[in-house]
């Protein structure tokens, strides 16, 4: 690969780079007791909790689907950057990565 290519990958690593920076991802858990927001590149935007739908004798459920919603949004996050890699993959290769 020659280094113009190399410039081109660079830029196009950036490009994406910003759109997940830009894309928020949303995931609901206990019906929607427990909103999680985070970002295409795994950064926790916002956690909101809807305090109509929530026991407070039951934190250990609230909990319960605070990592729910957190484990899904991180996986949904992952699932979106490794789409969003793929065309890449193969020009990396030839870089020797």
């Amino acid at each position: 690969m020659n280094r113009f290519d190399q410039t081109k990958l660079i830029l196009k690593a950036r490009k994406l780079q910003k759109e997940l920076q830009k894309t928020i991802i949303e995931v609901e858990a206990g019906g929607g007791a427990v909103k999680v927001e985070i970002s295409g590149e795994q950064k926790l935007q916002r956690i909101r909790i809807d305090p109509d739908q929530i026991k407070l004798e039951d934190i250990g459920q609230l909990e319960r689907w605070l990592e729910e919603a957190i484990k899904e949004a991180i996986n949904k996050s992952q699932q979106l950057a490794a789409e969003k890699m793929k065309p890449m993959m193969g020009a990396l290769g030839n870089l020797g990565l």
